[in-house]
């Protein structure tokens, strides 16, 4: 039996590393951070536990690549969605709406994902965190910002704080409220983007993420 070739052991390595990307988004959405272990990760994989420590120094990173890598892929599909547009203010809307949406649907995931930033490491510097910095100031830059290295950032942390503002435990405020402030800040209207009154509740969020972490390779 010949060795396997080097494109094929890379294919593999990445199709291993992705099952653990969705494992863990998965169950830290089902059951919090602190419950789910390296081992149920690397299980729900279908991987030797071994293989964790090879792709992430543990459990924190591993957790923001996962919530990283659905949201850029989250933020790939609004953006991408019929009727494709270029108008920049529509795909900023969908930019918004897109990440408000994760906040509404998946509230455990994405106040675990907060709690992660707030520690020492900070951003974990990988390829998802980078393509969804990428797909932001690329949005910001259609939008017709005339300064992206500035007004990225900005848009970033208004994000975050309306991330923050819906999910804090005891005094959350709605995502239409946080929708409104952002849209009126950036000079939106309301009809752009999914309004609030044409999405499905949280309780109807899709439960299938096989293909925000599809092992074929996406264009860029």
């Amino acid at each position: 039996m010949s060795p396997r070739s080097p494109e094929v052991n890379e294919e593999l390595r990445r199709r291993s590393r992705e099952r653990l990307l969705q494992a863990a988004v998965e169950l830290v959405d089902e059951h919090g951070f602190e419950a789910t272990t390296l081992g149920a990760i690397a299980d729900r994989a279908g991987s030797a536990r071994g293989l964790v420590s090879y792709y992430f120094p543990g459990k924190r990173q591993l957790v923001q690549s996962a919530v990283h890598r659905l949201m850029h892929r989250t933020l790939e599909e609004a953006l991408e969605r019929e009727p494709r547009t270029e108008d920049g203010r529509e795909r900023l809307a969908r930019a918004i709406d897109a990440i408000l949406g994760l906040a509404r649907d998946r509230p455990v995931l994405m106040r675990q994902h907060m709690a992660g930033l707030l520690q020492a490491e900070g951003f974990v510097q990988c390829p998802e965190q980078r393509r969804l910095a990428e797909l932001l100031s690329e949005t910001v830059a259609r939008y017709g910002t005339q300064d992206v290295t500035a007004d990225y950032p900005m848009l970033r942390a208004l994000l975050m704080g309306a991330v923050y503002a819906a999910l804090v435990p005891g005094v959350p405020m709605s995502v239409p409220a946080l929708r409104a402030e952002l849209f009126q800040r950036y000079g939106l209207d309301w009809e752009m983007g999914i309004p609030p009154e044409t999405e499905t509740g949280g309780e109807q969020h899709e439960k299938d993420l096989s293909r925000f972490f599809a092992t074929e390779e996406r264009p860029r």
